[in-house]
């Protein structure tokens, strides 16, 4: 079927493996007209689990059932938990799959003898080199690659009676720092070093060649090293690595092709075990075969040049989004600046998606559990997605709301078929952000530097975040100081602040003001008859009279207990006896509708001036407070009358 949806599931995309099989995935997708959706994390490097669960989270983003098949590189997820449940969700989904260097029952397979080719690798040490004393660099001991390789290696010493102990076998994770932290613990650990290191790959064979040179250990002179996978030499030439040559690129073109087939109904067997082959030079050894043909190695130069001309031009792009990011104090900013950023790199579709409750404040919220997890943070996606940014073919695009488990706007469902897209979180350690969607950039996506720009984005869009969260905190302390929390109208600081000005204005201007003090009835009776909270309804009810009645830019507040204050400029005594009659009626209102077991009732009493320098505000509130009281005299000695 032309135009498939293929989900990938790949971590470390910038390691040589993950970097050489996408190479073949994205071959397969032109092939055979397949758009690919590649679902990356960048993590196990960081020494940080926060930072590795937020990584992790994009592999929750896919709904498989919305995919036709899948292509799984789940030998390179560092968390087996994460894989689990992955496979769980395919399986359930019914889609067929494809995985790659991990047999999994049920799923096609594609891989390579890996214990042959260790095999073949140890025995000419042993046999054309004589070599009898080894020490082994692993990848991780639960990878099966790396347990087939590990097996392979101490069944050829076994076979030849040759012993090695558990110092000489350094587990590492197919990265290069390890190779390096090998060769140090070999140093340290072992009384003598080897006259062999065999290693579970090139990453790691590359950089124990380096350490062995910074000790002034040559290599082979000293000590012979291999590798596994045949990567090294396309970018070191200083010692040619005696590797295994696997054809990793056409691992991923021949994923596509299984999918393909499936879809297209067209009988294929399960398994395809591809050869390796042993390459055996420099580094063991045997010689090189380095480049002969000068011409070649112009072409190799030129390569290598070009190469590091991108770096310095995308780094110093990466550093100067970096910068302008961080210097960004509103959101807004922060979209513009990175729509800047996304016209710099040059990609065919650039898609940037935030969660519905991605600025939430829950960085002000203290809530958490004895092991010290924030309850409040978002962890996973929402239903909902918002697209800030989409820049297709060189144009910004207009996009809403998406819906989460769709992962691509409508735009890019138009087009061609053949399409390989990233897709990769943005979270900050488990915070769960949103995600970016990439694909057909002048940034190199399968490089260090796409690691680097995920991770820029990703802090600095953590610092918008927390400054919303800081502005929100600021109003919210600031509505605690000028607003009465308990009836939602101006506390008595805030009814100084609001009028201050005016009132001043009146005195300078010699306008009139009017002061009106209100003051609840018969709350002690309320409170004794129907309890205490009844009677914090009655004081609210009060207060939402007021927020009714004053419609003249009067401003109003709760001066404290029952008691309120309006205050309005401009004012006559009539318009004051109207705002009276109006907070009567609204009163009324209330008490027709029964909607509260108490009667309310309140009493009033006005001024009305022209104030003069040196009288205070307060002096008017206490002179419409005694005309109040007044008022509240006879409506008690009314009512003593009646009774």
């Amino acid at each position: 079927m032309i135009g498939s949806r293929i989900a990938v599931i790949i971590e470390e995309i910038g390691q040589s493996y993950q970097s050489t099989i996408l190479g073949g995935i994205d071959q397969g997708a032109k092939e055979f007209g397949l758009n690919i959706a590649a679902f990356t994390s960048f993590s196990g490097d960081m020494d940080n689990p926060r930072h590795d669960m937020g990584e992790f989270n994009i592999f929750n983003l896919p709904d498989f059932k919305d995919f036709d098949g899948a292509i799984l590189l789940t030998n390179t997820l560092s968390y087996k938990p994460v894989v689990k449940e992955i496979l769980d969700r395919i399986k359930r989904a019914g889609i067929p799959a494809v995985s790659i260097d991990n047999d999994i029952k049920d799923f096609y397979y594609i891989g390579s003898d890996n214990f042959s080719a260790m095999r073949s690798i140890t025995e000419h040490m042993i046999n054309v080199h004589g070599f009898t004393k080894f020490a082994y660099i692993s990848g991780p001991g639960e990878n099966p690659e790396s347990s087939d390789r590990l097996a392979a290696f101490c069944t050829v010493l076994d076979e030849h009676g040759l012993d090695i102990s558990d110092e000489a076998i350094y587990y590492g994770d197919f990265r290069a720092p390890t190779g390096k932290m090998a060769v140090e613990h070999f140093l340290e650990e072992l009384s003598e070093m080897p006259q062999a290191i065999i290693c579970a790959n090139d990453e790691m064979a590359a950089s124990a060649i380096t350490t062995l040179r910074s000790h002034g250990i040559s290599v082979p002179g000293d000590i012979a090293v291999t590798g596994f996978d045949n990567t090294y030499n396309h970018h070191n030439y200083l010692v040619e690595l005696t590797s295994v040559d696997r054809p990793l690129e056409l691992s991923g073109l021949l994923a596509c092709q299984l999918l393909y087939n499936h879809l297209n109904k067209i009988p294929q067997d399960r398994k395809l075990l591809l050869n390796m082959t042993p390459h055996f030079t420099e580094s063991c050894g045997c010689g090189h075969n380095a480049l002969s043909d000068v011409s070649e190695l112009k072409e190799l130069n030129f390569r290598n040049y070009s190469n590091f001309e991108t770096v310095q031009i995308y780094m110093g792009v990466l550093n100067r989004m970096s910068t302008q990011l961080l210097a960004c104090n509103s959101f807004s900013d922060y979209i513009v600046t990175l729509k800047k950023t996304a016209v710099e790199i040059h990609p065919d579709e650039f898609y940037f998606c935030l969660c519905d409750n991605w600025n939430i404040e829950s960085a002000i919220d203290t809530s958490t559990t004895l092991d010290g997890v924030d309850n409040s943070v978002p962890m996973t996606y929402t239903d909902y997605v918002t697209v800030q940014i989409a820049y297709v073919n060189g144009e910004f695009l207009e996009c809403d709301k998406i819906k989460s488990k769709d992962v691509f706007p409508p735009s890019a469902e138009n087009g061609k078929s053949g399409k390989l897209y990233y897709i990769t979180p943005l979270h900050f350690g488990e915070r769960c952000l949103g995600y970016m969607i990439i694909r057909s950039s002048s940034l190199a996506l399968q490089n260090i530097m796409f690691e680097t720009f995920v991770i820029n984005i990703c802090n600095s869009l953590e610092n918008i975040r927390k400054l919303m969260c800081l502005e929100y905190a600021v109003k919210r302390l600031g509505n605690l100081y000028v607003q009465d929390t308990f009836s939602g109208i101006f506390n008595r600081n805030g009814f100084v602040h609001a009028t201050n000005d005016l009132y001043h204005e009146c005195i300078e201007k010699k306008r009139d003001i009017m002061l009106m003090f209100l003051d609840l009835d018969g709350l002690k009776e309320i409170n004794d008859t129907f309890g205490h909270s009844t009677g914090d309804k009655a004081i609210c009810c009060i207060a939402g009279v007021l927020k009714d009645s004053c419609c003249s830019n009067e401003v109003f507040c709760r001066f404290g207990g029952d008691e309120f204050i309006v205050f309005g400029a401009d004012y006559t005594k009539e318009m004051a006896e109207d705002l009276t009659a109006v907070i009567q009626n609204n009163i009324k209102y209330i008490n027709d509708s029964a909607l509260y077991p108490f009667t309310l009732s309140a009493s009033s009493g006005f001024v009305v001036a022209t104030p003069k320098i040196g009288e205070d505000i307060f002096y008017f509130v206490t002179e419409a407070d005694k005309i109040m009281y007044n008022e509240k005299r006879r409506k008690k000695h009314s009512n003593y009358l009646k009774s």
